[in-house]
């Protein structure tokens, strides 16, 4: 689990470095979808970091599920 976690922090990390990248030489550039991009990278910037978050919640909720069942004798 913790490289998992920290494979997806590396992954995150550089989806939302590019997106900054992008959004910045489109706009030195004077693209006309800059500010379009710019919201789109501030949107991201929040829902990235959630989305992480769910994963890794889901995971030990299922892990802890699983780890419950095989305990419990009387599971089928």
């Amino acid at each position: 689990m913790k490289n998992t976690k920290r494979i997806f922090a590396v992954l995150g990390v550089i989806v939302l470095i590019g997106m900054y990248l992008i959004t910045l030489i489109l706009a030195l550039i004077d693209n006309p979808h800059t500010f379009d991009l710019f919201k789109i990278s501030v949107g991201l910037t929040i829902l990235i970091p959630v989305l992480l978050w769910i994963y890794i919640a889901m995971y030990r909720y299922v892990k802890q599920r699983r780890q419950a069942n095989q305990d419990d004798p009387n599971e089928k």
